[in-house]
């Protein structure tokens, strides 16, 4: 039996459970959340390797109207983080509209039925809206070399760590210099017999000022909560002013580059190892990452940077481009994610049956990071365009969910059975986007970075200030969209008839 729900959000990450709230705050309840997980929490249910925490501080990192006055850290751990999510969805009331367990297969836009048909591992549904909170940092990705599926050891990826495998004494390789492995290494290099670490390309790291938040702090966020009002605020302008030199003036980096540059300076004393670990680019061209241990675990008599990239997997060891074999027990993969090929594009199919994916050609776009042509009642989070280098993604997440809600208002008060947004809207949009990318370090800095997608473009990075962006993204512009209204069908009036509980 085909069942029906008027919005269905795939994902119960903070865009999802934010989503949730936006919609139960507007007292419109017909939604339910799926969540293809045992439970909730997107990026921070899947990712809980060694050391995992946010880059972003802690009172920034939460939503604005649930502030969490017991952090332990002013950046928080990962189990923290997935708790406080938790908490959210049942201090929100969302947790009768959670199914977990669920995964989305595929969608298509009905145009008759001026519907979406869902196929999930749960059996089949329709939709009047379809929403794609799937986050970008869940789908690992494997770099293409030869003999991975050979190797007769342990693989695995950061972001679905075994917890069950002991790495005591074994030999590592573990391939990738970016924020995850930043992260672990250090956790996991004391425990290991021998440590590879692949780099491609050295990282920029900058010192961290994490600390605990002590007990007499977190007594007084909780009896005056302006305080933590006080604290965000301040993280959220120290952190906002690196748009000046990301997208305004990428000169201005140059100072954020000397203090990382005495940052290595200080914890690396061998020459030869500090011009390894010395970037060739312009700083804020790939992700900046705090670390105080990253440096000093890669400098351990068991650890070995090795600066060239992995060529080939085989049965008991990995080749760098040099050549160079090394055999090893346990291959672990800090490589990222499928960011720009989002492959939730591969699953929805729009007006006439196109592929989101194929309508994108490798170049993602959308208006706001939300919405695109061709794909009537359907609305992602963290879309093209819609990520950060510097500040906290959840202060853009309240404001997609703040127009995700508009949307649904606008549809639901209209009586009208679809809302598209206008090409032009978006076309104009997205051409304003590329004009302030050409001058932002991104574009200039000299470096290839997961930022950008399969043809080159940056199709990850909002380029300007995240108040901006709030302000364009919570205004609604009814002009954006285009509404239209077609003759109930009779299939549409049997969907309808279904309880979605």
């Amino acid at each position: 039996m085909i069942q029906h729900v008027r919005v269905l959000i795939v994902g119960s990450g903070f865009s999802g459970i934010g989503l949730g709230r936006a919609l139960r705050e507007s007292r419109f309840d017909d939604f339910l959340i799926f969540e293809r997980a045992p439970e909730s929490g997107g990026v921070w249910q899947s990712n809980t390797y060694p050391g995992c925490r946010c880059d972003v501080p802690s009172h920034l990192y939460s939503f604005s109207y649930a502030p969490n006055p017991d952090w332990s850290s002013t950046y928080s751990p990962q189990r923290e983080i997935q708790a406080y999510l938790r908490d959210c969805l049942d201090r929100f009331g969302l947790e009768p509209h959670l199914r977990t367990g669920v995964e989305v297969q595929g969608a298509r836009w009905d145009e008759e039925d001026q519907l979406w048909h869902v196929t999930t591992s749960g059996g089949p549904w329709t939709a009047q809206v379809l929403v794609s909170a799937v986050g970008p940092l869940t789908e690992p990705k494997l770099p293409d070399v030869p003999g991975i599926d050979r190797f007769r050891g342990k693989v695995m990826h950061s972001a679905r760590w075994d917890h069950t495998h002991d790495l005591t004494g074994e030999r590592v390789a573990s391939i990738g210099t970016g924020a995850s492995a930043i992260q672990y290494v250090p956790e996991i290099a004391d425990q290991t017999g021998r440590l590879y670490v692949f780099q491609r390309s050295a990282p920029w790291i900058t010192p961290h000022d994490k600390r605990a938040i002590t007990e007499a702090e977190r007594r007084r966020f909780r009896a005056q909560p302006f305080r933590q009002r006080v604290e965000r605020a301040k993280a959220y302008v120290a952190k906002e002013l690196l748009v000046l030199g990301f997208a305004k003036q990428p000169r201005l980096m140059r100072v954020v580059e000397r203090l990382a540059r005495r940052h290595l300076a200080h914890q690396v004393e061998d020459p030869s190892l500090r011009r390894a670990l010395t970037p060739d680019f312009t700083i804020g061209c790939k992700r900046v990452v705090p670390s105080n241990a990253w440096y000093p675990a890669l400098q351990k008599p068991y650890v070995e940077l090795v600066p060239r990239a992995l060529s080939e997997v085989r049965e008991h060891s990995v080749v760098d481009t040099d050549g160079v074999e090394r055999e090893i027990d346990t291959l672990i993969f800090g490589t990222g994610f499928h960011v720009t090929d989002i492959p939730f594009a591969d699953k929805v199919r729009g007006r006439g049956g196109e592929l989101l994916s194929a309508a994108w050609a490798g170049s993602p776009r959308a208006y706001l990071g939300v919405s695109v042509p061709g794909f009537p009642n359907f609305f992602m989070f963290l879309g093209p365009n819609s990520g950060l280098g510097h500040s906290s993604m959840v202060y853009m997440i309240e404001a997609q969910a703040e127009h995700v809600k508009n949307a649904v208002r606008a549809l639901d008060t209209s009586g009208s059975t679809s809302i598209e947004v206008d090409r032009s809207t978006h076309d104009a949009y997205n051409a304003e986007l590329d004009r302030k990318l050409a001058k932002s370090v991104w574009e200039l800095g000299g470096c290839r970075s997961f930022y950008r997608d399969a043809n080159g473009r940056n199709a990850t990075i909002y380029p300007d200030w995240t108040f901006r962006y709030r302000r364009e993204a919570v205004r609604w512009r009814p002009e954006a969209y285009h509404l239209a209204s077609r003759p109930t069908t009779a299939r549409q009036k049997s969907n309808d008839s279904v309880d979605a509980s």
